[in-house]
């Protein structure tokens, strides 16, 4: 994979220190804006990046990247997804991979029709425990019962309600508690049991955006609430009921850094599987993979489930009466 990357925020900065692990990623190019070079050129220098752009243009240009990471403010996913499709480059966009189910609709059509690679970069769906949860949940029983709470109060929150307005709590740039903390509760859940029969959203709103909120999503004999908050905080931790045991998932749904399953019958085991201790090593280990064997079956799968999950965020965003970009 030759990759340019999109941004110089802190998913950028995370990412980067990562990705050395995984020496088959050539770090190609990375844009930033001109009030942001200095900032890329440190990066550059840092990590061993080839190139810094300012110009996106002159980016999509450049024969030696074949593949975009776009890790940009959600309100800009789309936009410039659809730019590198349209350039013939293969694309891993951040989560939320869209604002609505139907700009994923387009990227998807776009990206098959030109036999792109296209996939949204979601952690959990890679981490090893949770492929272990995918595997041993039968042994819960019939599911009964699933509460995932990802609560992490915000320091811009405080700006927020001082009158400073951050991409975070900005409804034009897509930002709120929804997309940026409980989007990993949806992925979690609807990896596991698929696309709901119900969705409702009863969020906590101030000035046009959820700054914290509870999401229902019924399944025929399933219950699930999953929490979302950035205005206050409690322990994070996912809970998955059956009638012949459960699971505690110890830490948020994007890291999933160890689960304990107990059975009826006081059986209990701590499990851990992940294999490198960042986040995101799994998910670009894999995408690395599917680029280079150009696996467009593993792309339709995913691309399936991020379908799934965008539903559930127009749904949950129709539920409370929220517009978003």
């Amino acid at each position: 994979m030759r990759l340019g990357i999109l941004g110089t925020g802190k998913i950028v900065a995370d990412f980067l220190t990562m990705v050395g692990d995984l020496p088959d990623i050539d770090l190609a190019g990375i844009l930033s804006t001109p009030r942001s070079l200095t900032k890329a050129q440190g990066l550059q220098t840092k990590y061993g990046i080839k190139k810094v752009y300012t110009d996106y243009d002159l980016l999509l240009a450049d024969q030696n990247i074949d593949t975009i990471y776009v890790a940009l403010p959600n309100s800009l996913h789309y936009s410039y997804t659809k730019q590198a499709l349209e350039q013939g480059k293969n694309v891993i966009c951040e989560k939320p991979f869209t604002l609505n189910a139907h700009q994923l609709t387009e990227l998807k059509q776009l990206a098959l029709s030109q036999d792109l690679v296209l996939v949204e970069a979601i952690t959990n769906q890679y981490l090893p425990n949770y492929q272990a949860i995918k595997q041993d949940l039968p042994a819960l029983g019939d599911l009964k019962v699933v509460e995932c709470n990802y609560s992490q109060y915000s320091s811009r929150y405080d700006q927020f309600k001082a009158g400073t307005v951050l991409p975070a709590f900005d409804p034009k740039l897509g930002g709120g508690a929804l997309m940026d903390l409980n989007i990993y509760n949806i992925h979690f859940v609807v990896g596991l049991l698929g696309a709901p029969t119900a969705v409702h959203y009863l969020a906590n709103i101030e000035r046009q955006i959820d700054t914290s909120g509870v999401l229902i999503m019924d399944y025929p004999n399933t219950k699930v609430v999953c929490i979302g908050a950035k205005d206050c905080e409690a322990p994070v931790k996912s809970t998955l009921q059956g009638t012949a045991g459960s699971m505690v998932v110890n830490g948020p749904t994007n890291t999933i850094p160890s689960f304990d399953e107990q059975c009826r019958d006081g059986m209990a085991e701590m499990v851990n599987h992940n294999r490198h201790p960042h986040r995101m090593f799994s998910e670009f280990a894999i995408f690395n993979r599917v680029i280079t064997e150009h696996d467009m079956a593993f792309v339709k799968t995913q691309l399936r489930h991020s379908e799934q999950v965008m539903a559930v965020v127009d749904q949950a965003l129709a539920s409370a009466q929220l517009k978003l970009g």
